[in-house]
């Protein structure tokens, strides 16, 4: 018809364009390669949603004076706080646990020092409540597990375990690791009672002789120009020796007489069923996680190339090795998925191949 021009549209002119439709296909392949490598690694979708734990032990109460004294007073010092959603409190015999949801937007660590400032300002705590334990959940994913077994003290293993988790914690790749089959730690204190009556002692006072020396206390705070200042009393004593030296009585002559002058002190554990074996040796397990952005491949690399170093360090009659390794489930599917990707692809090509040219 006289006038009408035919326009070519992008897919006509790329038929009549060889060059820039393998050009472009070219860049798909090379961009989907590129971005392959950025993609997160994870066996399962991480769903978990940022929460400040605070756990606070009351001895001998009841869930009822740990609502009152405890639940009601944190809950109203952080409900209010920028970026916290809810706030669930869990009064049980003893303790007290509080669980702080925060706003998807919340900046984490920002409300978590929030939450901690605002409970080291609260002095109405009951009398025998202890520290309160504040913690920021961390999303993060068993990746390898290691264990340490040998014929040696449960003392020394505990020991070889924390200087074997030093060592894996300064490759870069490892951030957390947490030993499990051990025993909490806790110390003894044995005075024989010919000791107490020589010095007219009972057992109550060294318990309370002991509980005044070693203490950490808020001890309010102060208002300034320049903003409000903290003050806490830290007296923590944390092994046998410290616990050793304190003053209990004083005898005829006017000197102080310590707790190692009338009984023992021992560094041990708890009394528990707790224990791990490893081919019929004491074992402590090592739990190694990823956290943020890490992969379980470069941890899992990192950890079998130290293997070797470990071992060698080891006195004799222990060993370290392999329980369990979850990137081998990664591995598989990584595996499946790409067989099954070049499956497909095959298929596509067969078809074009069949019905185009080549």
């Amino acid at each position: 018809m006289p006038g009408f021009t035919r326009h070519r549209g992008p897919i006509a002119w790329m038929v009549k364009n060889p060059v820039a439709a393998n050009l472009l296909m070219a860049v798909c392949l090379v961009g989907g390669l590129a971005f392959f490598t950025q993609i997160r690694q994870e066996v399962f979708p991480d769903m978990a949603e940022d929460v400040v734990s605070v756990r606070i032990a009351y001895p001998g109460s009841t869930p009822e004076e740990v609502e009152q004294g405890i639940c009601r007073v944190v809950e109203e010092a952080v409900r209010s706080l920028d970026g916290v959603k809810e706030v669930f409190s869990t009064a049980s015999e003893g303790s007290a646990s509080i669980q702080v949801e925060l706003l998807e937007d919340a900046e984490p660590m920002k409300v978590y020092q929030d939450i901690q400032s605002e409970i080291d300002r609260i002095t109405t705590f009951p009398k025998d409540a202890e520290e309160p334990q504040v913690s920021l959940a961390v999303h993060r994913r068993e990746v390898i597990k290691l264990v340490l077994f040998g014929d040696v003290s449960e003392n020394s293993l505990c020991d070889l375990a924390e200087q074997v988790r030093e060592r894996l914690l300064q490759n870069p790749e490892i951030t957390q690791i947490d030993l499990e089959g051990v025993r909490n730690r806790e110390i003894r204190i044995e005075v024989p009672q010919e000791e107490l009556r020589r010095y007219n002692l009972t057992h109550r006072q060294i318990a309370a002789k002991v509980a005044n020396e070693a203490v950490e206390l808020s001890g309010g705070g102060i208002k300034t120009r320049s903003g409000d200042t903290l003050l806490r009393m830290k007296e923590r004593r944390d092994y046998g020796l410290e616990f050793a030296r304190v003053p209990v009585a004083v005898s005829e002559d006017g000197t102080q007489v310590r707790i190692e002058d009338l009984g023992t002190v021992i560094d041990g554990f708890e009394d528990s069923d707790r224990f791990a074996f490893y081919n019929g040796k004491p074992a402590v397990m090592l739990e190694i996680y990823r956290v943020g952005s890490q992969t379980p491949a470069s941890i899992s690399g990192a950890v079998y190339e130290m293997l070797p170093l470990l071992r060698e360090q080891l006195p004799a009659g222990v060993d370290v090795d392999v329980l369990s390794d979850r990137t081998e489930v990664f591995f598989q599917r990584a595996d499946l998925l790409l067989r099954n990707g070049m499956q497909g692809l095959i298929l596509v090509m067969l078809l074009l191949g069949a019905f185009l040219e080549l």
